[in-house]
């Protein structure tokens, strides 16, 4: 193989890295929201799956069904972890730039 070839690979490499190390510390400033209940109960998720916020309108609590309260909220957390899982690999497909296509669609566990 061509020594020039190797260090352009390389340093390729290195910018893909770079780029991943970036889009990684982006992700827990990116937030999602997943809802339920036609919105009474909101749940803000950023993309490094921690929940950052969750809403609850007051009509939706009765403490006389708390099940169906804790149901909702399930929901929602459920919903806006698949959205931030879906735009975290986004970015990191977008981080790994024409690499990712080489890597015939990289599923990275735990986004």
């Amino acid at each position: 193989m061509d020594a020039n070839f190797m260090n352009q690979l390389m340093q390729q490499a290195q910018k893909v890295q770079e780029d991943m190390k970036a889009a990684q510390a982006k992700l827990a400033g990116i937030t999602v929201e997943g809802t339920a209940g036609g919105g009474m109960v909101r749940v803000t998720v950023n993309c490094k799956n921690e929940v950052v916020n969750v809403s609850i309108e007051k009509e939706v609590v009765d403490p006389e069904d708390k099940e169906m309260l804790e149901d909702l909220i399930v929901a929602a957390t459920n919903q806006a972890i698949q959205k931030a899982g879906a735009r975290a690999q986004e970015e990191m497909q977008k981080a790994m730039g024409p690499m990712g296509g080489m890597m015939g669609g990289l599923n990275l566990p735990g986004f």
